[in-house]
């Protein structure tokens, strides 16, 4: 062998750095994405038997919604509270303390489903705290998984992370509908929830990652509340890149259409209807497997841009198109172009924010993506029945590449945003 062949140390090392699985090199990043997996799972198949027992319980399509709104209602009004917390407490406890929240409200929806004294008022009050500890959780996690794996493989983490999620959130419902057909009931569903989520905690509790509550004034002022609003604000890359998710979820969520697409439109019945609603999924998870095995991207500003100009095309052709084969395979590559924006936006969220900051950050961040989903089915609603199912889709398509040029002229910062491997601490 030459000496021209032999692989260099820095070869070696960047090729240790770059390797698909690099973060599960880590066994903190390893425990989190099982406990995470569990989780997302049980609170995928709770969510499943609460819809049902409520769809059972009363038979109105409004009362379902309402499940989905009060649970969303906590994200909106402790999002200051809980971006604080997050960054002055243990990240790991308050995580593990919000999945026994959540395993608690299971066992109590599953006494009173066997004790016969299910009622909406009790489901919905359960629901709110099921809210509670999510708007907990969610900045926690979002915040403690930089911790886990060293900076340069934050961006493969993010990438399985996404990855996982998606197939967490495939298998949840499928396994919740099993449940409840065969197993029983609902009340099935509950236990087995707060088994999940006992277990999930418990692996939790094996994660040892280093803590900043230590380097933090625990007491809140008004200045460290808003301290994540301001800094959103102030840090222009972070704003537009949230931004441009808000708008383009928001006027290009085609999937609280599936049903009467299904219906009225492509004729494939709730068979094709199931087909369609898991077609998304399915694209962002194999794009999610795809991008962890890539080296991170170079140019990651401009790309978050293609990817969501390319989810607004796509959703043009969902709109316009009556072929099943064409839709499904659009509603595929949504979801693939979708995640590869999820994936920059979050990596790109987490390496400009400072370590102290990341809980309040992520709080505003899990905001502007919650209000996206939910306002984005009301807004799909609202045009579907002002301008005809058909059009609502295509203008929602033109209107998400709209705001992709807005945003690319109003902020450059995010246009010229380059590496992802380089996190700021």
């Amino acid at each position: 062998m030459s000496p021209d062949s032999v692989p260099s140390n820095d070869t070696t090392e960047q090729q240790r750095k770059h390797h698909p699985r690099a973060a599960f090199q880590s066994r903190n990043f390893r425990l989190f994405q099982t406990a995470r997996f569990l989780f997302v799972v049980g609170w995928q198949m709770q969510s499943v038997a609460i819809a049902w027992q409520v769809a059972e319980a009363t038979g109105r399509p409004l009362d379902v919604g309402f499940v989905g709104l009060i649970q969303f209602l906590p994200a909106i009004g402790l999002f200051l509270i809980t971006g604080h917390v997050a960054d002055r407490h243990d990240r790991r406890r308050i995580v593990m303390a919000c999945m026994a929240g959540l395993g608690l409200a299971s066992v109590l929806l599953a006494v009173l489903t066997v004790s016969g004294q299910v009622r909406l008022s009790y489901i919905l009050a359960l629901t709110f705290l099921i809210g509670v500890c999510h708007a907990f959780a969610t900045p926690a996690s979002q915040a403690l998984m930089p911790q886990l794996v060293p900076p340069e493989h934050f961006p493969n983490a993010v990438a399985w992370n996404s990855s996982i999620w998606q197939v967490a959130a495939i298998t949840g419902p499928a396994l919740g509908g099993l449940l409840i057909h065969f197993g029983g009931g609902p009340q099935v569903v509950y236990f087995t929830d707060a088994l999940i989520c006992t277990v999930a905690a418990l692996l939790v509790a094996r994660i040892h990652a280093r803590s900043v509550a230590a380097e933090q004034n625990s007491t809140p002022t008004l200045e460290t509340l808003f301290a994540g609003i301001r800094y959103v604000w102030e840090k222009k890359v972070i704003l537009g890149a949230i931004t441009l998710d808000l708008f383009a979820v928001l006027l290009g969520g085609a999937v609280a259409l599936l049903p009467f697409y299904a219906k009225d439109i492509l004729h494939v019945g709730s068979l094709g209807y199931g087909l369609l609603r898991a077609a998304p999924s399915i694209g962002a998870a194999a794009m999610a497997v795809i991008v962890a095995h890539l080296p991170p991207f170079q140019r990651a500003g401009r790309l978050m841009l293609i990817a969501v100009a390319l989810f607004g095309v796509l959703t043009i052709v969902f709109g316009l198109s009556r072929s099943f084969g064409l839709s499904l395979a659009a509603l595929v590559a949504i979801g693939a172009a979708d995640m590869i924006s999820v994936v920059i936006r979050h990596t790109l969220v987490q390496i400009v924010t400072p370590h102290e900051m990341r809980g309040r950050v992520s709080a505003v961040n899990s905001v502007f993506i919650g209000a996206s989903n939910q306002l984005g089915e009301f807004e799909s609603g609202v045009t579907a029945q002002w301008f005809g199912l058909v059009p609502s889709v295509v203008i929602g398509g033109l209107g998400t590449l709209l705001v992709v040029a807005v945003i690319a002229v109003l902020f450059p910062e995010l246009r010229k945003f380059g590496r992802l491997d380089r996190m700021k601490t």
